[in-house]
This record gives C-alpha cells, sequence and structure tokens, in this order.
C-alpha cells in the first residue's frame, strides 16, 4: 500500500488519527530509493500509524492542514537532496528543473526547507507535539557549519529552525527507538544517534568549541570539523556538545549499524514503486523513471572523497544486503505492470564495496588517522569482487530480466587491488553490466589536488583504463569510459585545469563533457577548505578561487573542444 496522504487514504484504513505525519521536500514515490518512503513503511510495519504531506504549500495551510496534528510527533525532511543543492547551481543561478517535482519544474520545493516546513507546522498548530527533522539537509547541517549560499558560520539547524529533535545519519533503527519513547512517554535524550538542545552540557561528552568561537576563528572551526568528523562512527566515537549563545546542541554517541538481517528487512517491506496518485495526477516525475526499478545493494562508502558527504551521512562502514534479498527484491519486478526487464542500477553510493569490508575495521571501528583509500589502498582492507559477481550472475539469470546495469559509481583503484577477483569483476560489467559507457570518477589529474580530494593518482587511472580497453577488444565491444571532473576545488588554479585539459586531451583521448564546479556542501572536508582558505591537516595556506566567473572559466578550459592529434596546442604545450 501507499503511505496516506489524504484523510479519505486515512479513512480507508480506518485511522481517525495519525501517529507521525511527514513532511517531504521531494514528491512522494513509493520506493526503496526514497527515504521517506523506507522512514513510513518501518513505522508502519511496527504499529504506527503514518501519513505524509509532501512538497506543501507553504503560503497557505491547506496542505499542512490536511491530515490533521498527529499524536506523537512531526518528521521533516528537505528531501533526498539539501534544499540548497537542489535550488541552486555552484554559481548560485537559481535550476529551473527538479527531477523530484511533478512536471518537473523547480517551484515547490523552499529555500532551506528543513526551516521553512518547521516554521509552517508552528504557523498552523500553536503548542503541537515535538517536530523532529531527518534526511540529509538535517543530518549535516546538526553542528556548526559553513553554508555557501549564504556565505557565513551557521548554527546547528536544530537552533535555526527551533524543532525540537534531530536524528541523524540513515536512521532506521533510530526513528523506531524515538518513536516508541515518544509513545510510551519515556526520555528519549539516551536514544544513540539523535540531537537535542540542553541548558547544560553533558558529562564526559566531548566539547566542540562553541558557535562564537568557530564564527571568530578559522582555526577553531578546523579543531571542531575535525572532532566532530572522527566521531560519527559507532565503536569509536563519542557524544558531543556545542555551545550555542546560553544553551549547548548535544549529540549523543552514533547508533549501531544494522545488520544484515535488519537490512534485509528494510527492503522486504512492500514498496509500490510508483509516484502516489495524489502527486502523479499533477504530473510526470522525471526521477521515476531511474530510481523506479534500481535496487540497494548496500549502505555506506568509506571512500572519503573530501568533496563528498556521503560518508558522514550514510556512515564509513558497509553494510551488506544478502544475495538473496536482492533476488527477491527483483523476482517481485516480474510481477509490476510498469516493469519491462531492465533494472537501471544495483549498486550503493559505490557500486563496488558490496559484500566486504576491513576486518578490523568491523572488530575496533573506523580507523582515525588512516583512510581505507586515498592515494591508495589500504593493504589490511584486501577488496574482493566475488560475492558482486555471484550476485550479478544470480541476476543475470532471472527469466524476466533482460538486462540490469550497474550505473553506480564504480571505484576502480579497488579493482586494480583485487588482484584475485578485480580483472574477473570488470570482465563482467563489460560484458554484461554497461551499455556503451563506463563512468568513473577520477575528478583531476593534478597530484597536489587529488590529494586534497582524496582521490587515486592518475597511474592508478590509467592502468584501469588499460585494463578496461583490453577487455573490450577481448569481447569486441566498442564501449568507453566517461569521466567525471570537478573544476574550482579549494587549491585548483587556472594552470592546474590546462594540466587536467592536457591530460585528457592526450592519454585519455577526449574532450571531457562530465565537468562540475565544485559546490561547497556543509559538513565536507573541502568545504572546511573552501571557507578557511587552508589545508585542514596543515593549516598552511591554499588558494581558493572564489570568483563566479573563473570558477565557470576553470570549467571551460576543461570542456573546450580539440584535437587528440599531436597538433593539438594542449599537446604541444604539455612536451
Amino acid at each position: 500500500m501507499f503511505i496516506p496522504t489524504t484523510k479519505k487514504e486515512c479513512e480507508n484504513l480506518g485511522w481517525n488519527t495519525l501517529d507521525i505525519i511527514l513532511i517531504s521536500g521531494d514528491t512522494y514515490i513509493d520506493t526503496p530509493y526514497n527515504g521517506i518512503a523506507i522512514v513510513g513503511k518501518i513505522l508502519i510495519d511496527c504499529g504506527f500509524k503514518v501519513g505524509i504531506i509532501a512538497q506543501p504549500n507553504v503560503e497557505n495551510e491547506k496542505d499542512i492542514t490536511r491530515l490533521g496534528e498527529p499524536n506523537l510527533y512531526w518528521g521533516v525532511s528537505g528531501g533526498l537532496v539539501d534544499s540548497m543543492v537542489a535550488n541552486y547551481t555552484a554559481t548560485k543561478k537559481f535550476r529551473n528543473n527538479d527531477d523530484f517535482t511533478p512536471n518537473g519544474k523547480n517551484n515547490r520545493r523552499p529555500d532551506r526547507a528543513v526551516m521553512v516546513y518547521t516554521n509552517l507546522i508552528r504557523r498552523y498548530f500553536k503548542n503541537t507535539v515535538p517536530i523532529v527533522l531527518g534526511g540529509i539537509e538535517s543530518s549535516l547541517r546538526r553542528v556548526v557549519h559553513y553554508d555557501f549560499w549564504s556565505n557565513k558560520i551557521r548554527k546547528s539547524i536544530l537552533f535555526d529552525s527551533k524543532a525540537d529533535i534531530l536524528v541523524y545519519g540513515m536512521a532506521e533503527k533510530t526513528v523506531v527507538e524515538l518513536s516508541n519513547a515518544i509513545k510510551n512517554k519515556e526520555d528519549y535524550k539516551k536514544i544513540n544517534g539523535i540531537c537535542y538542545i540542553s541548558k547544560e552540557p553533558v558529562e564526559d561528552y566531548i566539547q566542540l568549541p562553541s558557535f562564537e568561537e568557530c564564527k571568530n576563528d578559522k582555526l577553531q572551526f578546523i579543531n571542531m570539523f575535525h572532532q566532530f568528523y572522527h566521531n560519527n562512527e559507532p565503536i569509536v566515537s563519542k557524544g558531543l556538545c556545542q555551545l550555542h549563545d546560553t544553551r549547548y546542541l548535544i549529540q549523543n554517541p552514533p547508533q549501531d549499524y544494522m545488520t544484515e538481517e535488519q537490512i534485509d528487512k528494510v527492503y522486504d517491506l512492500k514498496y509500490e514503486r510508483d509516484v502516489h496518485p495524489f502527486y502523479k495526477s499533477q504530473g510526470e516525475v522525471k526521477a521515476l523513471q531511474t530510481i523506479q526499478f534500481s535496487v540497494t545493494t548496500h549502505h555506506g562508502c568509506y571512500g572519503e572523497c573530501n568533496f563528498c558527504a556521503i560518508s558522514v551521512h550514510q556512515g564509513r562502514t558497509i553494510r551488506s544486503r544478502s544475495c538473496d534479498s536482492v533476488t527477491s527484491e527483483i523476482q517481485k519486478f516480474a510481477k509490476h505492470k510498469d516493469f519491462k526487464g531492465i533494472i537501471n542500477d544495483v549498486g550503493g553510493a559505490t557500486a563496488n564495496m558490496y559484500g566486504y569490508e576491513c576486518g578490523r575495521k568491523l572488530k575496533k571501528g573506523v580507523c582515525a588517522d588512516i583512510s581505507c583509500t586515498s592515494a591508495t589502498v589500504c593493504p589490511v582492507l584486501k577488496p574482493d569482487h566475488s560475492e558482486q559477481i555471484e550476485l550479478l550472475g544470480k541476476i543475470r539469470k532471472m527469466p524476466h530480466v533482460k538486462k540490469a546495469f550497474v550505473n553506480s559509481g564504480i571505484r576502480y583503484d579497488l579493482i586494480n587491488e583485487d588482484k584475485k577477483h578485480g580483472k574477473e569483476y570488470l570482465k563482467t560489467l563489460v560484458n554484461y553490466h554497461i551499455s556503451g559507457q563506463m563512468k568513473v570518477a577520477p575528478e583531476h589529474t593534478e597530484d597536489n589536488i587529488l590529494r586534497l580530494m582524496g582521490k587515486p593518482n592518475k597511474e592508478t587511472l590509467l592502468n584501469f583504463k588499460r585494463n578496461f580497453e583490453e577487455l573490450n577488444k577481448k569481447s569486441g565491444k566498442k564501449q568507453f569510459l566517461t569521466y567525471y571532473l570537478i573544476a574550482a576545488h579549494p587549491g585548483s588554479q587556472m594552470e592546474d585545469m590546462e594540466s587536467l585539459k592536457r591530460f585528457t586531451t592526450s592519454n585519455l583521448q577526449i574532450n571531457p563533457e562530465q565537468v562540475q564546479v565544485f559546490i561547497p556542501t556543509p559538513s565536507t572536508y573541502s568545504t572546511l577548505m573552501y571557507y578557511t582558505e587552508m589545508d585542514p591537516w596543515s593549516r598552511k595556506h591554499i588558494f581558493v578561487e572564489k570568483d563566479n566567473l573563473k570558477k565557470q572559466k576553470q570549467k571551460d578550459i576543461v570542456t573546450a573542444k580539440s584535437s587528440y592529434n599531436n597538433n593539438s596546442k594542449y599537446n604541444k604545450r604539455g612536451r
């Protein structure tokens, strides 16, 4: 069933009132790719009566009052993407299109959606039940953070929104514990994975530099971020306190990760894999084409790219579903009226982290001073693609599946490092699971920028490229690599982009098209560099391009059309 979004649907279920009402900045698509849908289904499975209001009109009470007032709490999310990222480009131009809105026009998601929705609730429901924040917008703004769009240090979103509680991370276990505590009128302030506001700090929690200290001293802001970043994982993390004026933000230690059995149960819940009829009647939702028949195989990412917030939000420890759970989900596609035999993606934040993890990390937690991947892959990790090869093989044998694509990001350094199964995995992708092109994300080629990004060197990319081309030649396929690149990352200057252009022209034999200007999103190391103009580890000054026209010029250098032959000006300059 769909989670109800109208009074009529509630009446049909025999629900006179709702326990929990969830608000989202995206339209309501009932798939396990949608965090609000997952949370709603989990809570309903636990016996709670849950409704959803997607993209409420913030100009009047019509939408926000449609389901009445919940008995336990409101749950507010900005959507699958931070609303400011969804609404603006890297050069702060408004985005006209929104794939998660009916008809695709970006006219229903307010800036700072979490704050706007919270204020909307309080406008029409005085002295209401608690308002609980969740989703990536809240998760990444839960402590003092730099906000690119206002160009200033902001308080925790809990203070700015005047909400009551914040659940951070993926929060599947946390919302169940919190809902039960509120229902039973128990103290929820001991629950892991939440933040709340207190008049006093918590004894034994780490005291972060205050809002005022972070606002006035960039070195203090760097110190704060290091402590925040290294207390995001179970086993090794402590609780945090941070003074905001006269009150404290309290962040309890992270929630324990779900076990394989618990993750399987989440994806075994029934999803309609469609837009809710109430919203579907308002126009086509483009995102449905991508996520309707895509399959999540695991949670987390230990890639730790410094410009990416996934490791902070999802965690740096991989939690994989069982092979049976994945194939069971795909088996259900056969009964869906819209399924034509094509699976758009089998993967996660990074596709080829499924089915293996560092044994040391699982026992003792993440390392404080060593990354699993950066310039090189940690030798303790031991990448092993055998389980994913087996999983993909089982999917291919399913009679109703014509093609299963792997469109999630691929870490080519992990493939190179897996001496037993890496080449077999790449061969499997080349032969069966890509269509014409394979997407990889080197992001840059210059060592000084790659170090700041936390990405492997260009030799690693070239080794992978040779293996890819060799396998394509043997298979008789004419497939190619597509490279995602970033312009204007902290540290990057015009000459770095010219060197990148020469490399792509001479070594990759391409004119890059997938180039994006760096966007400083909350709670990433690259954003920390952007704001402070310092290397956060050495505290030394680094160049940061902040002029929008020059940012665009960095991109234009790379995307400019050029010849691949030896007469190319880029080849001449690179000799």
